[in-house]
């Protein structure tokens, strides 16, 4: 198999052509596709911390024994937050370098 061929190949070139084939679509929402990310990120988190406090509440009565699920669900919902919190505070330092800028 020859593939001397292959040394152009690069990450933009394997863009272009999954974008010629329908498989992915480059479009460009602006700041209303940025905001609905960030918002169903803000509810993937909730639903995360949701599930955390129900499985430490069964686990309180005593109908779930398993800890290691407990925990896993715990770290889960940490992780979500943690992330939430950096990107809320990458688009407030954004924002304000924005209202900085000089027109």
């Amino acid at each position: 198999m020859d593939i001397s061929m292959l040394n152009s190949v690069g990450s933009e070139y394997i863009k272009n052509a999954a974008v010629e084939n329908g498989q992915i679509s480059v479009k460009d929402n602006g700041f209303e596709g940025l905001l609905q990310s960030a918002m169903n990120m803000v509810n993937e988190t909730s639903d995360l911390q949701n599930q955390a406090d129900a499985a430490g509440v069964q686990f309180m009565l005593g109908y779930a024994t398993n800890t290691h699920e407990l925990r896993a669900l715990q770290e889960k919902s940490e992780i979500a937050l943690n992330y939430t919190t950096a990107v809320r505070d990458k688009m407030l330092e954004a924002y304000k370098e924005i209202m900085n800028m000089q027109i």
